[in-house]
This record gives C-alpha cells, sequence and structure tokens, in this order.
C-alpha cells in the first residue's frame, strides 16, 4: 500500500470514497451521517494543499483510485484527526491503521486526537484498539471544546460522541503478532 499526499485531480475521488464509507450507518439507524455531504472541495484542497490531506492506495504504485483517506490539522499542539474514511469494499485491512500512524509520523512525535461516534463499531472500539483512549470532559482542550461544539451545531450528538487521544509513545496493538 502507498500512503501519499493526493493530487489535487484526485480530490473529487476522496468525495466518493467519502459517500461509499457513509452507507454503512445507514443500517445502524444513523441515516442522516450516511447522507452527510462530504468535505468540499474547498475543504479537500485547503488539507491538500497544507499536507495534510493523505490518500491510501492498494499495490505498489499511485496509478489506481484511493481506497481511504486521511484529514488532519494541529489543534492545541496535538495532531487532531479530522476525518478517516476507508472505501467498505477494502475495511478490514489495516488501511486506517496505516493512515493514522502516517498522520502521527507527518504530524511529530505528539499526541494523536480525534472525535467519534461512542458505539459504532469501526469508531470508538477500533480506535481503542489502536492505542486511543477516551477523554474525560475535564480533559477536553479548548480546541476539542471547539470541534465538539461545531459537531454539535451539526447535530452529531444525536448519537453518543467522544473525543479520545493516543499519546505517541503509545503502539497500536497488532492482532497478529500480540
Amino acid at each position: 500500500m502507498i500512503i501519499s499526499v493526493p493530487s489535487p485531480a484526485e480530490l473529487p475521488l476522496l468525495r466518493d470514497l467519502e459517500r461509499a464509507a457513509g452507507e454503512p450507518f445507514r443500517h445502524l439507524g444513523m441515516a442522516p451521517v450516511a447522507d452527510d455531504e462530504p468535505p468540499s472541495p474547498a475543504e479537500l484542497t485547503r488539507f491538500q494543499r497544507a499536507g495534510r490531506a493523505l490518500a491510501a492506495y492498494e499495490g505498489a504504485g499511485r496509478g489506481g483510485r484511493p481506497v481511504g483517506y486521511l484529514l488532519w490539522e494541529p489543534v492545541d499542539g496535538c495532531t487532531h484527526i479530522e476525518q478517516v474514511s476507508v472505501h467498505p469494499d477494502h475495511a478490514r485491512r489495516g488501511i486506517g491503521r496505516a493512515l493514522i500512524d502516517r498522520a502521527a509520523r507527518d504530524g511529530g512525535p505528539v499526541p494523536l486526537t480525534l472525535t467519534t461516534f461512542a458505539e459504532v463499531p469501526w469508531n470508538a472500539p477500533y480506535y481503542a484498539r489502536l492505542g486511543f483512549r477516551v477523554l474525560t470532559d475535564a480533559e477536553l482542550t479548548p480546541g476539542l471544546r471547539a470541534v465538539r461544539a461545531q459537531e454539535a451545531a451539526l447535530g452529531l450528538d444525536r448519537w453518543p460522541r467522544v473525543c479520545m487521544r493516543r499519546e505517541p509513545s503509545v503502539r497500536p496493538i497488532d492482532p497478529v503478532h500480540g
């Protein structure tokens, strides 16, 4: 698998990928999440130009369509994962983990943070397996509070959400090698 910053021409493919990645939410009774509009072309361009958009490509070279992507930005001294999505046809192959580990490397030796749905199996429980822990309200930084406020304004608090953090020294659990 190759992970790199996508080209400007590939950004529309990320929007298509996001739509496909949202479909499994529909089966959990979360149709508004499945129907949510992907990041706009302008948002994707902003992340791409800053080098904070990553795309995963299967095989030995770029040439193909992205099968996963991640957007990150600095928030309160941490590398905050704004979005990570993997096409359902490519799930359970370590693509999300590889994207997160690459963001951790690119962001430097600082903690990773993210916000996610607490009860969706491929959200908080998955991130916990990758070494993230749920933050208490007292641990939320001003930037994370702002992220959560924006999510609430978008209606995402309709389902339980949490903020999570992974320290730079934490290694994810390798399901094959322990």
